[in-house]
């Protein structure tokens, strides 16, 4: 689908041809080895798409079975089976379609599919945006890894079945300005993030003090100082830089913000904290709101993508318990 950012695009297809079926869905979802046949005397099917480049609203209805591995890449994408049966990802972490219940999408890789007599709603994120909302509100870089065997409930499913009814009345709504929809893209992207549990595939930074220059300064600023509260703007003045020549530098040197920079800082700190803890008196959580960290499910995962370990093992296994299991 192409489409200038803040315009809809629509697009249906229905019929009970099985061979234009079959080329419909190997076209929309890269999919392989795929079949469809019917499970009735009659087949039928209808797909349709309505959105733009940054999010698409989708809905999928098939009087039959189809199966086959799909490949989704460049984009991210969450969805609810309505009427029907179907399980996705059986080479992987099986799900088992739930009637209103969403999960995400296994991505990057092929996820084998079995769907029967059903229809599936989808919203599909394209990627590069939903990576840039995601860095914007959590300070995460790159590819994000979603659970997909995650099924909101209670007050979180709530609040995503609100915003993909007041996404949708927005999106389908013709009338809807450029600017109406780029602020429903980004709630549901917002929401999305919020809801389902994720990992930011960060690759981890080098950390070392460059040589010299007005980076070096920065970072013995920040390292210095990493346990107040300070702005990107108080850094640059330390370093005697502009802000845009501080972002502009810590892209090019290390491929992350000066923000993003002081939070691997801070990782590291928590890190250093925990190893040298007794676990029978210092939680993940105080040290880890010690150096800043308020939202705990976001930090779990920031540390667990750099470190490779959550942060609760690691104080299992600190200096302090190694201690107290030698004395036992």
């Amino acid at each position: 689908m192409s489409a200038k950012p803040g315009s809809a695009e629509r697009f249906e297809a229905a019929g009970s041809d099985l061979d234009d079926a079959r080329e419909l869905y190997r076209e929309a979802y890269r999919i392989g080895r795929m079949t469809v046949e019917p499970t009735a005397a009659e087949f039928g099917y209808r797909f349709t798409s309505t959105g733009d480049d940054d999010l698409s609203l989708r809905a999928s209805q098939v009087e039959g079975r189809i199966t086959g591995a799909s490949f989704t890449q460049g984009e991210y994408v969450v969805s609810w089976m309505t009427r029907g049966e179907g399980v996705s990802d059986l080479l992987g972490s099986p799900m088992k379609f739930l009637h209103g219940q969403p999960a995400m999408f296994a991505n990057d890789r092929p996820a084998q599919f079995d769907l029967i007599d059903y229809r599936l709603n989808m919203m599909h994120f394209g990627g590069a945006y939903l990576e840039g909302v995601a860095a914007e509100t959590e300070g995460s870089v790159g590819p994000i890894r979603f659970d997909t065997t995650f099924r909101p409930s209670g007050d979180a499913l709530r609040r995503w079945t609100e915003t993909v009814a007041t996404v949708a009345r927005v999106v389908y709504d013709d009338g809807s300005s450029a600017l109406l929809r780029a602020e429903a893209n980004r709630a549901a992207a917002v929401t999305l993030l919020e809801v389902f549990p994720h990992v930011a595939l960060q690759p981890r930074s080098d950390l070392a003090v460059p040589s010299g220059g007005k980076t070096r300064a920065a970072v013995e600023f920040m390292i210095a100082n990493a346990h107040r509260p300070m702005g990107t703007d108080e850094i640059a003045a330390a370093a005697g830089i502009s802000l845009r020549s501080l972002q502009a530098a810590f892209r090019r040197e290390y491929g992350v913000t000066a923000t993003d920079y002081l939070r691997s800082i801070r990782l590291d700190r928590v890190r250093q904290e925990l190893r040298d803890a007794e676990p029978g008196l210092a939680t993940v959580a105080e040290v880890a709101r010690r150096w800043g960290f308020t939202h705990l499910g976001r930090f779990a995962a920031s540390y667990t993508t750099r470190f490779g370990e959550y942060p609760s093992v690691t104080l299992a296994s600190s200096r302090g318990a190694t201690h107290l299991r030698s004395r036992g």
